[in-house]
């Protein structure tokens, strides 16, 4: 697989579109809070996102509950334990 991130600007652009906080962007990503997510967009040298996070958040502005769950149902049956309702994350007006 080839992989390049995409740069601090965009992370940044990403964030402004959403209107969510630093805490929401690193919930969203599944990172664990929002110095995480601070890292890849801020000080001196910022990291490059991976794209497991990456893909994480792209899955959950894309696809529908329905579909997400399913995934998650899958995850589950491998024998992980995964909740993201936990979250105070709202997206496209769900709460």
């Amino acid at each position: 697989m080839q992989y390049h991130p995409p740069s601090p600007e965009d992370l940044a652009r990403l964030k402004d579109e959403l209107g969510l906080s630093s805490a929401q962007m690193a919930e969203l990503f599944g990172l664990s809070g929002g110095r995480h997510w601070r890292k890849y967009t801020g000080g001196a040298e910022p990291q490059g996102i991976s794209p497991l996070p990456l893909f994480f958040a792209a899955a959950r502005l894309e696809l529908d509950e329905t579909t997400i769950e399913r995934v998650l149902q899958r995850m589950r049956r491998v024998g992980a334990a995964i909740d993201l309702s936990g979250g105070s994350l709202a997206l496209d007006g769900e709460q």
